[in-house]
This record gives structure tokens, sequence and C-alpha cells, in this order.
């Protein structure tokens, strides 16, 4: 009798906690595509080939708003995993692993803390030192199918087919399933038979990302669980062919974004089944949106905002994007988002946007872009992409999905770019960012100290750092005193953008000339290493040279990279350096190095 009891007392436990489950607990499923932008017939592309993700979309809300912070997976999915804005914590170069502060969470440990089983199948590249405690399981082989008998879960697959290596190695073109003669190019790409190329096979890859993702979702409902999950569908950025992923523009920062709710929780979803939404999200508001739909509370420092469940705020008005670091190459441009401007703030504008990263020219389709520009054959949009950036981009969505018509210089549209001014200038001061700080010596600062926790204990004059920036980006010569001025600053990043201040106006900045040769021996060397370059373009070259061939022998890497930047831009004026270069590539360096990458490229154009 007592074991019968017993028996009848598991089973009633079973049946509340699976009862409770269904009741108030959502499983949640991300199902996570890499490197694309909305290129689906749900969103109104006719070329694409996607009719899984299209049902889906009758099914659930299709967000039109929808953006990552980061156009590249680390940086982005750094901001996926901790619900923060990575310029805050100073996650946002390229395959960085500066540690975060050690109240930061990974968020899926909340879910494990409160029952939930959570499994990643498989990426995570979260640009910060990993958190393993965040998982039940990560793995190639991770699953909700391993968790306890009616245990919630949440779990996330990421689909890594339309990843942008699927173009590297090209497809005979009778092979493909989409025509590259009947692809679609943005205004900005040539009609080389390569880029086409590229194109068309990137549409087959996001077809059979397609499939991939139906066969979870039918996965799903094998499992008698579609009832009972909600499930999400996104990219981690947008992508993948030339100036779009890496870049802040729509093609780079604007995602997919699909979300089905079952009808037992339709109560949370915003809208009915096959609706959309303009409602402004970005990946900074996913961690703690799925906090709140699964009734955990969000921790208070997390910066993203809930946009579904009970603890969901007002609309967001922006969407604040960043680049910086990508691989081997420096730059640094932020960008804010409402519903109809984009703009951009481009911090170095003398870089071009097609600096060379050797991942992105494994792409048939970019060096074929080259030839096209190298020859003279571009049109002025398509060309746009090898000059300097403009200090500023202002660009109408409706009007200009592809952002190529810059409004910045436009009297029409004067108030809407001092009000998206004056919004970027406040979210860099606001969010506390550390991204002004040359990496040099951001990196120098991580090894004691988290950058997020260096931005708040007053050694970092943000506000200043920020108006030399502006004023040093801004291409105005009657800034020059102040620039002049600011060289002598007290503070290394203040010199150092006083310096970039120099270098963006070029021969106009003679006159800083002798301030800049002292500065050659400045006790930080990303200061050193950016005076160099600023005397490069007024003429000189052998003080400058030698300073930079001495900077490739430091421990810094990153000062390595800063300086390998420089000297690939000035040709055989870098010759004296050449033995300092090789050196880096002594021992057997590991090719995943940004200043192995670097090194190779200076040595190989000298053979040319």
């Amino acid at each position: 009798m007592k074991k019968q009891f017993l028996v009848l007392f598991a089973l009633l436990l079973a049946f509340v906690k699976t009862y409770g489950q269904k009741q108030d607990r959502p499983n949640i499923l991300w199902i996570v595509s890499e490197d694309n932008s909305p290129f689906l017939g749900c969103y109104g592309d006719t070329f694409a080939t996607t009719p899984n993700l299209d049902n889906f979309a009758k099914q659930g809300i299709l967000y039109k708003n929808a953006f990552a912070t980061a156009p590249v997976c680390a940086p982005s999915r750094s901001t996926l995993i901790t619900g923060m804005y990575p310029p805050s914590m100073g996650t946002e170069h390229m395959r960085s692993t500066y540690p975060v502060p050690d109240f930061v969470k990974f968020f899926p440990r909340y879910f494990r803390e409160n029952g939930y089983y959570t499994s990643n199948n498989a990426k995570k590249d979260y640009n910060t030192i990993d958190q393993t405690e965040a998982w039940d399981e990560s793995s190639n082989k991770a699953t909700y199918k391993n968790r306890k008998p009616g245990q919630p879960f949440f779990a996330v697959f990421n689909l890594n087919v339309s990843h942008e290596s699927g173009i590297h190695v090209s497809v005979p073109t009778e092979k493909l399933k989409h025509d590259p003669e009947k692809v679609p190019l943005p205004p900005y790409h040539p009609e080389t038979p390569e880029m086409k190329h590229d194109w068309a096979q990137y549409y087959d890859k996001l077809e059979e990302m397609d499939r991939q993702a139906g066969e979870l979702l039918r996965e799903l409902e094998k499992e008698g669980l579609a009832e009972n999950t909600i499930v999400f569908y996104y990219a981690d950025n947008g992508g993948i062919l030339g100036r779009s992923k890496r870049f802040v523009y729509e093609s780079g920062l604007k995602i997919p974004l699909i979300i089905r709710f079952p009808e037992r929780f339709s109560s949370l979803a915003p809208g009915k089944p096959g609706t959309a939404t303009d409602r402004i999200v970005t990946f900074n508001d996913f961690a703690p949106t799925v906090l709140s739909l699964a009734g955990i509370t969000i921790p208070s420092y997390i910066q993203g905002k809930a946009f579904l469940g009970k603890q969901q705020v007002k609309e967001r008005a922006y969407a604040y994007g960043f680049r910086g670091r990508m691989d081997e190459r420096t730059d640094l441009s932020r960008t804010v988002r409402d519903k109809k401007y984009r703009y951009i703030r481009n911090y170095l504008p003398h870089k071009i946007s097609a600096q060379y990263l050797e991942y992105l020219w494994k792409a048939p389709s970019m060096p074929s872009w080259e030839a096209e520009f190298k020859a003279g054959r571009l049109n002025d949009v398509q060309k746009q992409f090898w000059l300097e950036k403009p200090s500023e981009q202002l660009f109408d969505i409706e009007k200009d999905p592809h952002n190529i018509h810059n409004l910045a210089g436009d009297p029409k549209y004067k108030d809407v770019l001092l009000r998206l001014r004056k919004a970027n200038h406040d979210w860099v001061i606001e969010s506390q960012d550390v991204g002004f700080i040359p990496e040099a010596l951001l990196s120098k600062i991580s090894e004691t100290t988290p950058l997020y926790d260096y931005a708040r204990s007053g050694q970092h004059d943000l506000k200043k750092v920020t108006e030399t920036a502006e004023i040093a980006s801004s291409r105005e010569k009657s800034k020059l005193p102040e620039i002049i001025k600011r060289l002598s600053d007290n503070d290394p990043v203040v010199r150092y953008w006083a310096v970039i201040g120099t270098i963006v106006l070029k021969n106009d900045a003679v006159s800083a000339k002798s301030r800049l040769n002292e500065l050659l021996n400045d006790p930080e060397i990303s200061v050193r290493i950016a005076a160099s370059e600023s005397l490069l373009n007024l003429g000189e070259t052998e003080k400058p040279v030698q300073t930079l061939s001495e900077a490739l022998k430091s421990e810094n890497q990153m000062a390595r990279v800063q300086a390998l930047n420089v000297l690939e831009t000035i040709g055989t004026k870098a010759k004296p350096s050449f033995d300092n270069v090789r050196n880096l590539l002594k021992g057997n360096p590991k090719d995943s190095d940004y200043d192995v990458r670097a090194a190779k490229k200076i040595l190989d154009e000298a053979k040319k």
C-alpha cells in the first residue's frame, strides 16, 4: 500500500510539474542563422527560395525593424549573451577576449537557476572570456531532448550554412540553383561575373539554411513541444558580400526576426499570427526579453529592455550600433537608426571602407570589385567604397534602402541630422563607451581592470575624449588651433585623438608639425604611432618609419596591428621596417593572429 501511495504521489508530482510548465513556463527556442540580411520571401525578396521561413512567418510575428548592434558575429554575440552594449564593456573589437565585470553573467545562467534546461548547438564566439556554467550542454550534439521529463528549456540552434565562408570556394555555375544572370545586385556592386556568381551561390546557401530551419521546426512538432514553445528565428548579423557584413549600413545591421507564439501563450504576443510590427528592437533587448517571457526577474545591470512579457517597457526610439576593429584593420564608427533614418558618425574618416581584410577578400567577388576600381570602370556609387569616408552620413531608409545617397550635407535634412547627431553623442556618454580608447592602451588597461569598471573609475574623461574625437573627425580646418592645443593634453587618449585630427586634415595641419615630431617620443605607444602617420602625410619619412618599425617589437599586439596598418599605406617607403615585419612571421606564427595577417599583406605587396 505504501509503495502504491509513493507511486501515485510521484505521478501526481510529475503531472503538477508538467501542468505547471504548460500553464506558466514556456519553452524558448532560438534558431539562429549566420550572416544574412532579410533575404527571405516573407520580407519581400522575390528571388529568395525560403518556403519554410515564409510559412513560419504566417504563424508568427514578423519584425520589420530588428537590428544587430554590430555588423559582425563576435561583438554582436557578445551583446546577445549579456544584454549589454559591447562598447560599454570593451567587447567591441573583433575576436578580443577582454574580461567583463564579475556581475555580468551570460543570461542562460539565470534560466538554469530557475529550473530551465539550457542547451547551445553549438557556436559561442562571445568576444570575451567564456562562462561555461551558462549551459547544461554546449556542443554540436546539444539538444533540449536531454532535459529531465517535464523540465522547461531554453535552447539555441545555430545554422552556419549561410556563413560568409560558404562563398569562399565557388560552386560550378551549372550546379547553382539560382541563376547568376538573374540575381538582383545592390547598386553599389559592379556586375562582374564573380560578383553575380557569389550572390547566386549565397542565395543557394540561404535556401539550404531555410531547409535546416524547417527541419528544426518539424522536429519540435514531432516531439510534441510546439504548443508549449515560443520560437525565435533571427540572423546574428547582416551579410555577407562586400559592404554588408562588418559595415554599419542596413546591409550589415538589419536582420530578419520572426517570433512564433503558441496559442497557449498568445497573450504574450504583440499581435495575431501572420502580422508584422514596426517596433524597433536590437540585440541588446533579446536577453531581457526572453527572461521576461519566462517570468524571470531581469538583473538591473542589463542595458537592454524587454520588448515582450510582463517586464516589457515602452518602445525604444533608436537602435544603436557600432563598428570597431575588424580583424586586422582599425576603424571606429557609431550609428543611430530610427524608423525612417540611419545616421553614421565615422571617427576615422581618413580610413577607406575597403581596407584589405584577408578573410573578406577570400570571396571571389571582392578582388573582382577591387580590380574594377583600379581599372577605373566603376560608377560614382560603386567607387565610394574605395574612397575616404564622409565624417557623417545620413540616409532616408524608405527612399534609399541601400544607403547610397548621403543627406548629411543637405540643408533640407538639417534638423534630422542635428537630432540624430545629438542622439549618437548622448548615447556614447550614457553608455560609457570605452571604444574611443586606442586599442593598444585599452588592451593594456584590461590586464588589470575590466574596461567597464575603468570607464566608471574617474580615470577616463569620456566627455573630453568624445569632444576631441568629434573635433578630430569633423574635417574642419577651423578646429586646428584647438587640435594643436590638445596635442599637449595630460590625457594620452585626448592626445591620440588630437593627432587623429591632424591626420584627417593632412597638409592643412602643417603648422602642427613640430609638436607632432615631439610626440614621436610620447610615453603612450598609440600616440607615437598616430604621430608617425600624421608626419608621413606631411612629407617626412625617416623618423616616422623608424618609430613604426620600433613599434613592431612591442609586446602589445594591438600596437603592432596599429603600426602595420600605417606601414601598409606607404608602399616602398616602409622598406626600412621590413626586417621587423619579417620577424613577426618567424617561429610558425598563427595565421589567425591579426598582426601576422597584416605583416603578410605588407610583404606580399612588396613582391609585386
